[in-house]
């Protein structure tokens, strides 16, 4: 089966493109830097020839609320328009656990977006939900630092490795599509303030942690459970603990 995964060079999609090839199929990474382009719509009609399915892991280079909101929209109706002409039966996209609930994020109503654009399009399709990841624990402190203080809502997140988002995307390809959410998630929810403790902690990172009633996510007020799963997720194994130690 040959499967092209949009921004197949990056975190996620270089792990699918390693996974699905590892188990016979014909995974192509598809991204700028090989000459494919959703933007611009170069080189999608060259590498979606014969293809199956389409993956989509890319993500905005700019996360300003008009660039991300142009990127998703643009790549979107792009990739779904080569897509039909070439005969796609599969779309799979990755977004995020709670992008519904997250609407006051810029961000966030550029992936509602994106996933509204999906579901219209009358390719069948399976939209993957994950959590946050456990490698941008320390991005996600950058992006609420005042000073030498991170600043947190007292909200709960059962983040997930990217190896195990990976797999459960390159088994999502391969099945049957859905025409529906896959929620995908860790073994275990913390504090968000636990969370980015235990990440910056790993890293000798000496930022003060504090939770702050009036601290946002991404833009967006969080209830306690806005970034957690369902009760039917998909729940990987790899412990964050585990995961830090492998990392010294």
């Amino acid at each position: 089966m040959k499967v092209v995964v949009i921004g197949g060079t990056g975190l996620i999609g270089s792990k699918v493109v390693e996974k699905l090839n590892a188990h016979g199929h014909e995974a192509v990474p598809a991204a700028p830097n090989t000459g494919v382009n959703t933007l611009t719509g170069e080189g999608l009609p060259e590498v979606l020839k014969g293809a199956s399915v389409v993956v989509d892991v890319s993500n905005s280079p700019s996360f300003a609320d008009d660039d991300v909101m142009s990127f998703f929209r643009t790549s979107t109706t792009n990739l779904l328009k080569a897509e039909a002409e070439a005969g796609v039966t599969h779309h799979v996209a990755l977004s995020v656990v709670g992008t519904e609930r997250l609407q006051e994020s810029g961000y966030f109503r550029a992936k509602q977006a994106q996933e509204e654009l999906i579901k219209a399009s009358g390719i069948p399709y399976t939209i993957v939900h994950a959590t946050q990841f456990f490698e941008f624990a320390k991005g996600l402190a950058d992006g609420v630092t005042e000073g030498d203080t991170v600043r947190l809502p007292a909200a709960k997140i059962q983040p997930i490795v990217s190896d195990d988002v990976a797999a459960a995307v390159g088994r999502t390809s391969v099945g049957a599509p859905t025409n529906g959410v896959l929620e995908v998630g860790g073994p275990e929810a913390f504090q968000l303030e636990e969370f980015i403790r235990m990440g910056l902690a790993a890293k000798n990172d000496p930022r003060k942690i504090v939770t702050d009633p009036h601290a946002r996510y991404w833009g967006a007020e969080l209830e306690e459970n806005t970034l957690l799963p369902g009760p039917g997720a998909h729940i990987a194994e790899t412990r964050f603990a585990d995961w830090l130690a492998q990392q010294q």
